[in-house]
């Protein structure tokens, strides 16, 4: 790399880091928030799903306005918005206020973060370079996940929980100030329509399986209004490749929805965040409610996978440039599977708590492998003017990812009567659909040369 190169790469990686930050720094201070703006129980779960909704549900959305509109503006307008309502959340005085904030910040994320990956992505060549780049991001998307959830616990028993949205602000400002100047602008010289139909279909299907998902894990699987979003999903989203083979413009080409990488790669990539962002669930369950740990020493607890995860990052570029993109998915999802089983054999007693430890630590070393290498697979072989949408498919993975494993898991923990047996069971789930999707990757992903 070079100088102009090392510049773009940490403005980059600091909007990217800032975002995973934002996905978990408010959950160790819900109960406190709730407390100050008066939330009711009910409604506290809403600061996270109002943001999940939006990040997730208009992500393909904005990857695509990037390819079409500039992917260094919609870069900068999404980091003005997310500064602009972080500090309206941090000033927020009741619970009107601070869940605008919080879609605002779900907005400004799925814009923000589909436009910095295809600016990485078109900024970085296919092949070494591009793949270290993406694993540095990925192991600071990773530990910015772990970060979130300690920094979350400092700040609001040292300050405020306010702190959670006020940190962002100084960042977003240093990105505005410094971006401009480094990155940029990248745009096709003809810029066709926007596929408002292609649009609408896939938004509305996702923010319909994003509720559904969510809602599940408070009112069950079996809730009307749970099964009526979940079906209005299916068929939203099914409809949607029919709505594009008509489009003149679509929004996702049909051919790009039959790329193997595209398919298979993203698919590894969902088992990927699924797995992971759910265990991390169960080992907080299993620290808090079985073994008695507080809220900030559970979070201290996952500093262990934080470090994995960007070992996993740092070490995935040599691998894939000694291996490849492919067996990375393989080598990582194994690894990971693995490490997950290993878990297990966890008591109902401290005794085990360095197994704890060695698990979550190999788990994440594996899982952050397998996510880098679903990132060169689900971007590789598109041209640079599609790198947006790329970007997008993936970004919308990995928030559906995040949000699909959390309710899967806990409906599996409630099927036993003791919850160390729910969430050994649970656990075992968990290591069998990272396995699964090691073998979906070794079959039906093609050989391909380092």
């Amino acid at each position: 790399m070079d100088g102009r190169m090392r510049l773009v790469l940490l403005v980059l990686l600091v909007s990217q880091f800032m975002l995973a930050v934002d996905f978990s720094i408010l959950n160790v201070a819900l109960p406190v928030i709730g407390q100050g703006l008066g939330f009711t129980l009910g409604g506290l779960q809403w600061i996270a799903t109002a943001f999940a909704l939006a990040a997730a549900g208009f992500t393909l959305l904005f990857g695509r306005v990037a390819d079409l509109a500039g992917r260094r503006r919609v870069f900068l307008g999404g980091m003005g918005v997310l500064g602009a309502a972080s500090l309206v959340g941090g000033l927020a005085t009741g619970p009107e206020l601070l869940m605008a904030a919080r879609v605002a910040q779900g907005l400004a994320t799925a814009a923000v973060t589909p436009a910095g990956l295809s600016l990485l992505t078109s900024s970085f060549p296919e092949g070494p370079l591009r793949a270290r780049a993406l694993g540095l991001n990925g192991a600071l998307m990773s530990a910015g996940f772990t970060t979130g959830a300690v920094l979350g616990g400092v700040l609001t028993d040292l300050l405020s929980w306010r702190w959670a949205f006020f940190v962002n602000v100084p960042v977003a400002l240093a990105v505005l100030l410094v971006a401009p100047a480094v990155l940029k602008e990248s745009r096709p010289a003809d810029r066709p329509r926007l596929d408002v139909p292609g649009a609408v279909t896939v938004t509305g299907g996702l923010l319909a399986l994003v509720y559904g998902l969510t809602a599940a894990g408070g009112h069950g699987w079996s809730d009307p209004g749970v099964l009526a979003a979940l079906a209005a999903a299916a068929v939203l989203l099914t409809a949607f490749p029919l709505v594009e083979r008509r489009a003149a413009a679509p929004l996702v080409p049909v051919r790009v929805l039959r790329r193997r990488t595209v398919v298979w790669g993203n698919l590894a990539g969902l088992v990927a965040f699924a797995t992971e962002t759910s265990l991390v669930f169960l080992m907080t369950l299993h620290l808090q409610d079985v073994l008695g740990f507080s809220p900030l020493a559970a979070g201290l607890s996952f500093g262990v996978l934080g470090a994995g995860t960007v070992l996993g990052g740092l070490f995935a570029a040599r691998f894939i440039g000694r291996w490849s993109a492919r067996t990375a998915l393989i080598a990582g999802g194994v690894l990971q599977a693995v490490a997950t089983l290993s878990l297990t054999a966890l008591g109902d007693d401290r005794s085990m708590y360095a197994l704890l430890l060695a698990g979550t630590f190999a788990g994440g070393v594996g899982n952050m492998l397998a996510i880098v290498g679903f990132m060169v697979t689900a971007t590789s072989g598109l041209p640079d003017a599609e790198q947006g949408m790329a970007t997008g498919i993936a970004t919308m993975t990995q928030q559906v990812g995040i949000t699909l494993g959390t309710p899967v898991m806990s409906a599996v923990v409630v099927t036993s009567a003791a919850l160390p047996d729910g969430i050994g069971r649970a656990v075992l789930v968990n290591a069998a659909v990272v396995l699964v999707g090691a073998l979906a990757s070794a079959l039906f992903l093609r050989r391909d040369r380092p």
